[in-house]
């Protein structure tokens, strides 16, 4: 008991007076010391549990805003994006988010970006930005002609009339295919994503390519609304409550441009890190060339092109920068972590 009491005042005294004068402590301590002491060590966790339960509070409303957002019929996504935003506000004035909105505390200058500076901030081929990739239009459709080729011949052999029919029906098929490929490609596109599946690495390609957006979108203070890793449907979404109205009237000014342009750029950022070519990249430009005509100035294709070299370096240096949080934040995302979930493992990484 008398060790007890010793033990116990030499805590008190130090945290008093900032010594570790055993012999004084001893000779001090009294039992309403110990009191004193035991209630100050306890007030630390209790205020910690406060601090958590708010935490809390504030990321369950994260979440419901997440969901009525998803049940809520496309007139009114607009509005209910607000939600979010006033979620994710709530939060960072909360003390719990600190890493959203990072990037803006510190803004970059739109300068000139040249190829030997994607290379060295980690993009294997810097020559593939910006050229659409045709490998899974090119598979699928060697596919079709090769199946139905095969099928043509051995059709040949069947008897009757179906040695005559079934050649040319699957010949038919060829040609069909072809000529709606030629001329109206985006009605391929569904069989194309299905077929593009076959590829080993084209999981790992979508967790890479949403998880760059996400994390991107996060740091720049864009509210994520929702995601999808789902084959053939696969995407990042935004709320656009912030810069709707801004974005229809086409008055966004070169900062909002260049942080915008580095959202869109960062799925295809992250995959010129992993790999020569860049499937994904398509819908990046799209969005991309969506925003660049929202610009106040009018832009000219150089202009254009510099922008999007430029959101590409940008958006690697901030991938390698946050490596931890978008490493955790992929694996989050291959178990199907929510909005909440996901914003959570960013902070905690």
């Amino acid at each position: 008991m008398q060790m007890a009491n010793v033990q116990s005042s030499w805590c008190l005294h130090k945290g008093a007076a900032g010594t570790l004068s055993r012999h004084r402590s001893v000779a001090l301590f009294r039992p309403q010391d110990a009191r004193r002491w035991t209630l100050h060590c306890r007030a630390p966790v209790v205020a910690s549990a406060a601090v958590t339960e708010s935490s809390e509070k504030l990321y369950q409303s994260l979440e419901s805003a997440a969901l009525e957002l998803k049940r809520s019929p496309p007139s009114l996504k607009q509005e209910a994006s607000g939600d979010i935003l006033q979620a994710m506000n709530a939060l960072k004035e909360g003390g719990v988010t600190k890493k959203w909105g990072a990037a803006l505390q510190e803004p970059f200058t739109r300068r000139n970006v040249f190829m030997g500076e994607l290379k060295r901030v980690g993009v294997l081929n810097p020559q593939a930005i910006g050229i659409a990739s045709i490998r899974d239009d090119k598979a699928f459709l060697f596919t079709v002609v090769g199946v139905t080729s095969v099928l043509a011949v051995a059709g040949q052999f069947l008897p009757g009339d179906w040695g005559f029919f079934v050649p040319y029906l699957t010949g038919g098929i060829s040609i069909a295919v072809l000529a709606v490929g030629s001329t109206a490609p985006g009605l391929l596109q569904f069989f194309i994503n299905k077929f593009s599946s076959i590829y080993p690495d084209y999981r790992e390609r979508v967790v890479r390519h949403e998880a760059a957006h996400l994390l991107a979108g996060y740091l720049f203070g864009v509210p994520v609304t929702a995601y999808s890793l789902d084959l053939g449907k696969a995407h990042t979404d935004f709320a656009e409550a912030k810069l709707q109205r801004r974005l229809i009237e086409g008055q966004l000014e070169d900062s909002e441009i260049d942080a915008l342009a580095v959202v869109a750029l960062a799925g295809a950022s992250a995959e010129a890190m992993q790999y020569e070519e860049i499937v994904g990249q398509t819908a990046d430009l799209v969005d991309l060339q969506r925003i660049l005509q929202r610009s106040k100035k009018k832009l000219n294709n150089s202009q254009q092109q510099n922008i999007t070299r430029m959101a590409v370096y940008e958006a690697c240096s901030l991938l390698r920068k946050y490596d931890k949080e978008y490493k955790a934040l992929q694996e989050a995302m291959r178990k199907g972590a929510s909005i909440a979930e996901c914003v959570r493992t960013i902070e905690q990484a």
